[in-house]
């Protein structure tokens, strides 16, 4: 291909901010940093195929140790990149390459994908000398493109839905895997942004009850080359290249740009129907590896920025993510970088909140995890990132990095201690229910002692890494074969049971049990306080198999089988309910954390344990290993922390019993004898909610089976006759909503 001659291209100076390619209306800013480059080169592109740039600038302006150049003919399409020269000296953490094109860091939108050869590498594959001896060879004919974007849309008064976090259900999916075999989703949508914000889609996610949806990684990322040889992809997509750019392959679209509009569109008909918008997102690790990985971007920009590496030998990198590399958020520059990243997404893309992987790693500097890292420290002054909702996923690989419970506000974190008891509790193991007591209650002896709040804890059972709710209950090993590691990847530590059978079984008893286990599992997450968070498919039954590490398999392993049987539709009715029960009632769903004291004018406190015979729990009976039965009652009185128009809000009172034992346990119901209770759900019936409700009275025995959950509602006496005088003021929806959000929902 002939290349132009650089005199045909008119350049200006330019400025040093903002960084990345910003279309101005009268040409495009180009801005990179780059603290350690001796040059810069702006390479243009007529259009993706090219292997060969069409113009070549230099970058002569440099402001604070940021390139710049202005082009006053340039228009949105523009696809370029960078080639930034210096030392190729890894011994000294110097990876430079003019030889590599490179992303922009901060591009809107990518086109194109790696094809991977030895060209992507900035050193020579196979020389004995590892990374040291540079390769030479140009590879612009096998990596991917940046674009300059119009960042212009209408989004028709788009509002956020603004629900708070303690009101929240999160329903984490992947944008691919849901909708790639739906048959409601039209063809050319399906796998895509646009199938998120279709009818059927939102209608499927009104209906369900979630009020977030929770998006698996959609920055622009790779696909590794070790995957990509066995035939495999990275599918979960924990692998970004471009922190800015909404992955292309998920647009129903072509790439060139419409990626962006696309996701707005699917985030502003979410809004419409009241439904946030939450991004999982990867920072703490880029796509590049270690110092045997490719030069795509970050590496050759200025790898000793960007990069965590290590003191005494900086041609090697610090890994506290097991991928590598870790993103060096104590350069103000790398800071910047995720700040400027995050903030675009809330302000341009208009998402409602980030959870954080591998967040720790993020604050790390030389003493290990500080919660007085600049990463915390910038986002809590921030007017704009402190507002959304921040969630933690608060471990990394490195040495200290397990901190549930220690991040500081306004971060909420991905509960793994709520995991592992709830699953330990319900495998039958013992010496759990003073855990589960905590655990139940919002954790408060995790998040009580620094001033946050029962929805710092968001609760799960299952999650995208680990076995489905199905295959929890039905494989006691992982079956990750198809990963092609010899199933030797994924963790061997699930605290799973397959209730007597590895996988599918026709016995009829195991089955029961295993329907059994999984209702057991989703009213104990959907009626603990928190934030519970749902992952797609397990409302009604999904399968991977046993593989506990999908993240490679991009086919039915992982996407969504719409074709349900009569028994998931059954458990998706139920599922819906719990949900739904859960926004009836606030008891469910406190913002602040139980007391333990009494109620005014009652024997009742705000939250009360009992044991089967009807009393209340002993120090004793909580520190036994061998008690695995308990009853929680939760009272209706929400006065001290909920009220309306500044009256006291009261709900029912409900007493909740657990019954981990193999064997069934008659429960005494506990009170005075002038109350009078309601069974409305029992997890021995196959279909959860009890079609006609049983009544009992205190001092009746309920049969409380092996294995199962009881939710009592008080229905008459002292407390239920005051919670109807304070019901009649309430609102219908609670919390209240405002004409002009009912209009925004599409009421």
């Amino acid at each position: 291909m002939r290349r132009a001659f650089m005199t045909s291209v008119r350049t200006f100076l330019g400025y040093p901010y903002p960084l990345g390619a910003t279309w101005m209306g009268n040409g495009v800013n180009f801005a990179i940093f780059s603290e350690h480059a001796t040059g810069v080169e702006l390479c243009l592109f007529d259009n993706i195929e090219d292997t060969e740039e069409n113009i070549r600038i230099p970058v002569t302006e440099q402001t604070n140790q940021v390139w710049h150049v202005f082009l006053p003919d340039a228009r949105p399409g523009q696809l370029y990149g960078f080639r930034v020269s210096g030392p190729y000296d890894p011994e000294r953490g110097l990876r430079f390459n003019g030889s590599k094109l490179l992303l922009d860091p901060y591009a809107k939108a990518i086109a194109g994908e790696v094809s991977w050869a030895d060209e992507m590498f900035g050193y020579v594959v196979g020389d004995k000398k590892e990374d040291l001896a540079q390769d030479f060879r140009d590879d612009a004919w096998g990596v991917p493109n940046s674009l300059v974007i119009d960042t212009a849309f209408d989004w028709q008064g788009d509002r956020r839905p603004g629900i708070p976090l303690h009101d929240s259900v999160i329903y984490e999916l992947h944008v691919k895997g849901f909708s790639k075999l739906w048959p409601d989703v039209p063809e050319k949508l399906r796998g895509t942004y646009a199938a998120l914000g279709t009818p059927a889609t939102i209608d499927y996610f009104k209906k369900l009850g979630v009020t977030a949806i929770e998006l698996l990684p959609v920055h622009a990322h790779i696909d590794d080359k070790a995957l990509v040889d066995r035939g495999l992809t990275n599918y979960w997509g924990y692998n970004t290249i471009g922190f800015f750019a909404p992955h292309a392959q998920y647009s129903s679209s072509e790439q060139m740009g419409e990626q962006v509009s696309e996701f707005k569109s699917m985030v502003r008909s979410l809004h419409a129907a009241g439904i946030e918008v939450i991004l999982d997102v990867v920072y703490n690790h880029t796509g590049e590896g270690n110092h045997l990985g490719p030069t795509l971007c970050f590496r050759g920009v200025d790898n000793a920025a960007f990069y965590r590496l290590l003191a005494d030998n900086p041609r090697f990198y610090l890994d506290y993510t097991g991928t590598g590399n870790t993103v060096d958020t104590l350069n103000p520059r790398t800071l910047q970088l995720v700040m400027d990243s995050l903030r675009y997404w809330v302000g341009e893309m208009h998402v409602d909140g980030f959870r954080f992987d591998l967040a720790p790693a993020l604050a790390r500097d030389g003493t290990g995890v500080n919660k007085f890292h600049a990463f915390f420290k910038v986002i809590e002054q921030d007017p704009v990132l402190s507002q959304v909702k921040l969630i933690a996923e608060p471990w990394d690989v490195g040495d200290g990095g397990y901190q549930v419970g220690n991040f500081p506000a306004p971060f909420s974190e991905w509960n793994g201690k709520y995991r592992d008891t709830v699953r330990s509790f319900w495998k039958g193991d013992e010496g759990r229910i003073g855990e589960m007591g905590y655990r139940l209650t919002g954790s408060p002896d995790l998040y009580r002692h620094n001033g946050r709040r029962p929805y710092a804890s968001i609760n799960f059972v299952t999650a995208h890494d680990g076995f489905t709710l199905n295959d929890l209950v039905s494989y006691n090993e992982k079956h990750n074969e198809a990963n092609g590691d010899g199933n030797k990847d994924g963790d061997n530590n699930n605290l799973s049971w397959n209730c007597g059978v590895e996988g599918p079984t026709d016995d009829a008893p195991i089955n029961a049990l295993r329907d059994r286990q999984r209702r057991n599992f989703l009213t104990t997450l959907f009626l603990s306080q928190g934030v519970p968070m749902l992952i797609a498919g397990d409302e009604w039954g999904r399968t991977q198999n046993g593989n506990n590490n999908a993240y490679c398999q991009d086919n039915e392993i992982s996407w969504f089988n719409w074709e349900r049987d009569e028994k998931q539709n059954q458990f998706l009715e139920f599922t819906r309910r719990l949900i739904q029960l859960r926004k009836d009632h606030p008891v469910f769903r406190r913002p602040k954390f139980f007391q333990g004291r009494r109620i005014r004018g009652s024997e009742i406190r705000d939250v009360m344990w009992f044991n089967p015979g009807g009393n209340q729990m002993s120090e004793e009976e909580w520190a036994s290993p061998f008690v695995r039965c308990v009853g929680m009652l939760l009272s209706g009185d929400t006065s001290d922390v909920l009220t309306f128009e500044g009256e006291p809000v009261r709900d029912d009172t409900f007493l909740l019993l657990i019954n981990a034992h193999y064997e069934p346990i008659p429960f005494v119901l506990p009170g005075q004898e002038n109350l009078e209770w309601q069974l409305i759900l029992d997890t021995m019936d196959a279909n959860g909610f009890l079609r006609e409700p049983k009544k009992f009275a205190s001092g009746d025995d309920v049969d409380l089976g092996g294995r199962a959950v009881c939710l009592l509602q008080l229905v008459s006496g002292a407390q239920a006759q005051a919670r109807e005088e304070s019901w009649k003021k309430r609102p219908v929806e609670f919390p209240p909503v405002s004409a002009e959000e009912e209009r925004a929902r599409g009421k």
